[in-house]
């Protein structure tokens, strides 16, 4: 196979909405192969915009299917969060490249998929601006009229401040516990319903609250505590009586450990813009799999990121569900070409070569920043 050098990597950044932007990467490489990665939500776009400015130099002239070496040379730079979402940003532009340049979808570089068609949860948070609980539930109830069986919310508005009120009548987590139990009416007792809440308790606040959520019949409780809390966070995945989920912003296998070595949560949610891109997150499911442990993608992100999950989703023994960041915008449909193909609460796995996806560049230029 003839090398591929690459020649540039240019940043897309198209605005969203209050919560954010999307930020694409293009890698140029010197035989007209164009590969698509995404960085969204790295923290800092700015900072990540940056770093990218000043690593590209490094990695101009090498060779794209090298892959793995460039990780390697960008993951020993260890530039914290922005550093690492730009790094799996570029690792899943480098596969799209050597997709393309295989004649295959990544998946089939993979291993092969085990299923075309993955199962999504609808995360109405983004979506949310009436943050009553008539407002989620009418967003929940209208994902699940577009076929969704699953929808996810984070109602816990009130607990921002780390000093808030903790138990008794006034306790702040009551809105939110309110909010949860307006969209499991709504919804019905058949769609499944996931409670995200944003490392926003300690310890007992989140016992107190699992044990209020019973009744709602959860498909999970999502970091009620932060992620490197984790022998608080196996504490309450033994006191709770609906599964558990956490991971979503850890970087690497090795980082992993803590959730593989003990029973801390019952899903893992690595995030391939977070985790270190695509072969990484397939690793880290792998090594869960040895745990008994389930891999629900985190993916509140733009399209590129979701098809890119959908590719490792499709190659795993362990998937269980992946995130889909549903109603942001009504033009996300058109930002790709082919568009992402949802159907039935389903993403359905490309089998051109590479992502099997493009930026349509007309509907990029009106949302560009």
């Amino acid at each position: 196979m003839a090398m591929m050098q690459i020649r540039d990597i240019e940043p897309v950044v198209v605005h969203v909405n209050h919560r954010g932007d999307w930020v694409f990467l293009l890698i140029h490489t010197d035989t007209g192969i164009c590969g698509l990665g995404e960085a969204s939500h790295s923290g800092n776009d700015a900072l990540l915009l940056d770093l990218l400015a000043r690593t590209k130099a490094k990695l101009i002239g090498q060779s794209a299917l090298n892959i793995q070496a460039l990780w390697q040379q960008l993951a020993s730079l260890h530039q914290g969060r922005a550093g690492q979402t730009l790094l799996s940003g570029i690792e899943m532009a480098l596969w799209d490249a050597f997709g393309q340049h295989a004649g295959q979808p990544i998946h089939a570089l993979l291993g092969g998929a085990l299923r075309q068609r993955l199962r999504l949860y609808a995360n109405i948070n983004r979506h949310v601006q009436d943050r009553s609980p008539k407002g989620f539930a009418r967003a929940a109830a209208q994902a699940v009229d577009e076929g969704f069986t699953a929808v996810k919310l984070a109602p816990f508005d009130e607990l921002r401040e780390r000093n808030h009120v903790r138990t008794g009548p006034g306790a702040a987590w009551r809105p939110g516990v309110e909010r949860v139990h307006a969209v499991r009416e709504a919804i019905g007792p058949v769609v499944e319903l996931a409670v995200d809440c944003h490392s926003r308790m300690e310890q007992s606040e989140a016992m107190i609250v699992g044990r209020e959520l019973a009744g709602c019949d959860l498909f999970w409780y999502e970091e009620p505590v932060h992620h490197t809390m984790h022998r608080e966070l196996a504490a309450i995945t033994r006191a709770v009586p609906m599964p558990t989920a956490s991971a979503e912003s850890i970087f690497g296998l090795e980082a992993f450990r803590p959730f593989l070595e003990q029973h801390v949560v019952d899903a893992l949610m690595p995030d391939i813009k977070h985790a270190g891109g695509l072969l990484e997150t397939k690793h880290i499911a792998e090594a869960a799999r040895a745990s008994q442990l389930l891999i629900a993608p985190h993916n509140p992100s733009g399209p590129v990121a979701s098809v890119a999950s959908g590719h490792v989703s499709a190659t795993l023994r362990n998937f269980y569900i992946l995130e889909y960041a549903w109603g942001e915008v009504d033009w996300r449909k058109s930002l790709l070409e082919p568009a992402e193909r949802i159907e039935d609460g389903h993403l359905v796995i490309s089998e051109a070569p590479g992502l099997g996806h493009r930026l349509n560049m007309e509907q990029v230029d009106r949302h560009r920043v």
